[in-house]
């Protein structure tokens, strides 16, 4: 039998909500909220990067019905009231369904030939976008520096639609050049223009903080700045202009 919850003094709720609070490197637990995120993880889960996140229990939304996934994952459902899924998903209208996940540890081993670095980004939904250009344009891996929004936080992995289940995703405490090519984007003095820049592989291109860019760090030898020319304006959403050179890359890549 199915259990239901509707107060949020449930013993069972709370634990929940504990487990779910955890985040960053010591996040354990995340939710994969909406049947198409869960669809997105069940199409990619035989993947590495999807294979680190293991199906614990199905929440279903009080007065829904029941998704074929629920028995063919083979996972407890627990309903939940609207409030309470609610406060879950941090959302203001929360889902039908969501998917509790167990999180392994962060992959090791060599990078791959493709790889995104994300370095002070810190809007979960920036972090998302990023990974899904990257992941459309394809690439890999992904590197988060320092300062980096939580990529399994339920928010980035809804801004990702599911690329976190496409690349492998590993936190590193600094820049590490490694026999490939460094890009970091950024516009400043000494800038390679993106038309003129090396993007084959083995190739490792960074975006900075969405703010400052990569103001105050200190990018270690073999690490080379990267440009996109742009008119008008200051500089591009660190979002977008990933994008922009994800594009680039696969451009060349395959001409």
């Amino acid at each position: 039998m199915t259990a239901t919850l509707t107060s949020k003094a449930n013993p069972r709720f709370k634990a929940l909500q504990s487990r779910l609070r955890t985040g960053g490197i010591r996040r354990d637990a995340t939710l994969l909220l909406g049947a198409k995120l869960i669809e997105a993880w069940v199409e990619a889960r035989q993947t590495t990067a999807a294979e680190r996140l293991r199906p614990a229990l199905w929440l279903r939304l009080e007065q829904t019905a029941p998704h074929p996934l629920e028995t063919a994952l083979g996972v407890e459902t627990l309903v939940l009231g609207e409030a309470l899924l609610r406060e879950l998903a941090d959302a203001g209208s929360p889902p039908e369904h969501a998917l509790l996940m167990d999180l392994g540890a962060d992959p090791a081993g060599p990078l791959a030939a493709r790889v995104i670095g994300a370095w002070g980004i810190q809007d979960p939904g920036n972090l998302g976008a990023i990974l899904r250009s990257a992941a459309a344009f394809g690439f890999q891996e992904a590197l988060l520096g320092p300062g980096c929004a939580d990529p399994f936080h339920p928010k980035a992995l809804r801004g990702s639609m599911g690329a976190a289940f496409l690349m492998p995703l590993r936190r590193v405490p600094s820049l590490q050049p490694d026999a490939g090519r460094w890009y970091a984007l950024d516009g400043g003095p000494g800038a390679v223009p993106l038309t003129a820049a090396d993007l084959s592989e083995p190739l490792r291109l960074w975006v900075g903080n969405e703010g400052h860019g990569w103001q105050g760090v200190a990018l270690p030898a073999g690490v080379t700045r990267l440009a996109i020319p742009i008119q008008g304006v200051e500089s591009l959403n660190a979002a977008v202009a990933s994008g922009i050179a994800c594009y680039e890359t696969a451009r060349r890549l395959s001409s």
